[in-house]
């Protein structure tokens, strides 16, 4: 994590002074080296957030809340969707006539 954090610092740095040569009239590929250290700072910067949310997602294995933005996304439907148990509950009345009229056998 501290290698990134230096190596990012140096690529901001190393944009500032392309972006002072811009200013002061720099050279066509100083200009295009603009786009290419920008590009890598993002990457650097992907890098660091996936570690994080790994690191977090490891956090939060086997407990019971975790946070919705490590939570999978689905669809709305599915995430209202109701739990195995929750569907295999019965009211009492459900239960009462499922004991009186059993579903028949047949063969």
């Amino acid at each position: 994590k501290d290698e990134l954090q230096k190596q990012l610092q140096e690529l901001k740095n190393e944009l500032n002074t392309l972006r002072i040569q811009k200013v002061v009239g720099g050279g066509a590929n100083k200009l295009s080296q603009i786009r290419v250290i920008r590009k890598s700072i993002a990457r650097v910067y992907t890098v660091i957030h996936q570690t994080q949310k790994e690191n977090l997602i490891k956090f939060y294995k086997g407990k019971k809340h975790i946070p919705k933005d490590l939570r999978p996304r689905l669809t709305r439907a599915k995430r209202m969707d109701l739990t195995p148990h929750q569907k295999q509950l019965r009211t009492a009345k459900q239960e009462r006539r499922q004991r009186a009229w059993p579903m028949r056998k047949f063969a």
